[in-house]
């Protein structure tokens, strides 16, 4: 049974979830984030209209990626890395974003300072988001696992999810969300930390409790 899709507490506060994109990890979280009680808005760079099917399916809102970025409380970027020179950095910057961007060289190409360690994808997109608040998380999970292992609060063994950033306030929401959407959290700290769970690292898409995925994160080496 999947006990992922919970709604918030009087104590919670309903987010406005903008996302950038409408691939499978757009989807999951705009479809985990309504029936948690949120609000979200799906987006891609060739417009609405495009997304009529998805809109209809997942009752969500549509839009353009700077309307998705103007529309969220907090934006996520979920589209492969060689289009994060195209997102609406003007309309995120002041903004929460959460940053659910993979490396993969076979679909995006070589990224010489991600080969050689030097930066994250986190760093990365920074510089090409100046001024936007962002948390990395979201990108340590295949999506079809993120929709079906949630489970309540203090059942043993829920998994946890990691995530990096440098605003605490930001990255208590991600964790409200990871809440939400019935996993643990782990804080792996700032945001240049968020290579410890990037592609190729022993916390990236691998089922952990909250305590194998602290000695994972603190075990791995770049």
């Amino acid at each position: 049974m999947n006990y992922c899709f919970l709604t918030p507490s009087t104590e919670e506060t309903s987010m406005k979830i903008g996302i950038i994109g409408a691939g499978f990890v757009a989807r999951a979280i705009a479809t985990l984030a309504l029936r948690a009680g949120h609000q979200a808005m799906l987006s891609n760079a060739r417009g609405p209209q495009t997304l009529f099917s998805l809109r209809a399916m997942i009752q969500c809102e549509t839009g353009t990626p700077a309307q998705a970025a103007e529309f969220g409380d907090i934006v996520v970027i979920a589209v492969p890395l060689t289009a994060i020179d195209q997102l609406p950095a003007p309309q995120l910057a002041g903004k929460a974003v959460i940053d659910a961007v993979n490396y993969y060289p076979d679909r995006d190409g070589q990224v010489a300072a991600l080969d050689a360690k030097t930066l994250t994808t986190s760093e990365l997109l920074a510089r090409n988001l100046p001024g936007a608040r962002i948390t990395k998380a979201f990108n340590a999970i295949p999506m079809k696992q993120l929709e079906s292992d949630g489970l309540p609060a203090g059942v043993a063994g829920r998994r946890a999810l990691p995530l990096a950033g440098d605003f605490s306030e930001d990255k208590k929401q991600v964790i409200a969300l990871y809440e939400a959407f019935g996993f643990d959290a782990v804080d792996a700290g700032p945001l240049a930390e968020g290579w410890r769970f990037e592609r190729g690292m022993p916390a990236y898409c691998v089922r952990m409790t909250q305590e194998t995925l602290r000695a994972a994160l603190s075990g791995a080496t770049r």
